[in-house]
């Protein structure tokens, strides 16, 4: 409590004669809309929401709590698309390999949208690994590996970090499991869930704190 106290989290305490804190009804409900809020935007966000609520002018608070909703339905919208992406992009077929299929980097990040260091370090993690005539020869990317390439880039755009790539990638080289894509796809959109609800649960508790208009 003393350290929330610190942050700003709560409002400073009153003490007793002898020094003792005295907590009441405010620091209760400002500790449960913290809670809620550090669940919903993380610990560091929270923190720079509780103090709004408790230092600066109403708008102020309102504008976070909004940007933090607005944070929540680009990542909701990034993973509608990237599920499509991820079911159309997988049905794709790949026939024989001619010459002119065969991208550079450069030619890939352009048709991507992203720049070539983006595919440099995909190809370090081992998600989207170009071929190679040589050693020090230049990367060539073949049908396969841009259809990687465009999963990698709309799952990454839905949030998902470069470790479970690393898993799930090889994977979906090897068997094809798309079901683990639709897997991992649902799993982000449960978590998404979550942190809306500790959002509301934190708009409730903070709403206790409002003083009425």
């Amino acid at each position: 409590m003393r350290d929330l106290e610190r942050d700003g989290v709560l409002p400073v305490a009153a003490r007793t004669a002898t020094g003792y804190r005295v907590y009441d009804e405010t620091h209760v409900r400002s500790a449960l809309a913290y809670r809620a809020l550090a669940a919903g935007t993380g610990p560091a966000e929270a923190r720079r929401i509780m103090r709004a609520a408790h230092t600066r002018p109403l708008p102020e608070l309102l504008a976070l709590l909004d940007a933090a909703h607005a944070r929540l339905d680009t990542e909701r919208r990034d993973l509608a698309l990237a599920r499509r992406a991820a079911a159309t992009i997988s049905e794709e077929p790949i026939g024989d390999v001619r010459p002119s299929d065969v991208m550079s980097v450069s030619e890939l990040a352009v048709a991507l949208g992203v720049r070539t260091s983006t595919l440099r370090h995909w190809d370090a993690e081992g998600l989207v690994v170009p071929r190679r005539d040589s050693p020090a020869g230049p990367r060539r990317y073949f049908p396969d590996d841009v259809r990687d390439a465009r999963i990698v880039h709309q799952l990454r755009r839905a949030g998902h970090r470069v470790a479970a790539l690393r898993t799930l990638m090889p994977q979906l080289r090897g068997a094809r499991r798309w079901d683990e894509v639709t897997a991992a796809l649902s799993a982000r959109e449960a978590g998404i869930d979550a942190r809306s609800r500790a959002l509301l649960d934190a708009a409730a508790a903070l709403g206790a704190l409002i003083p009425p208009a």
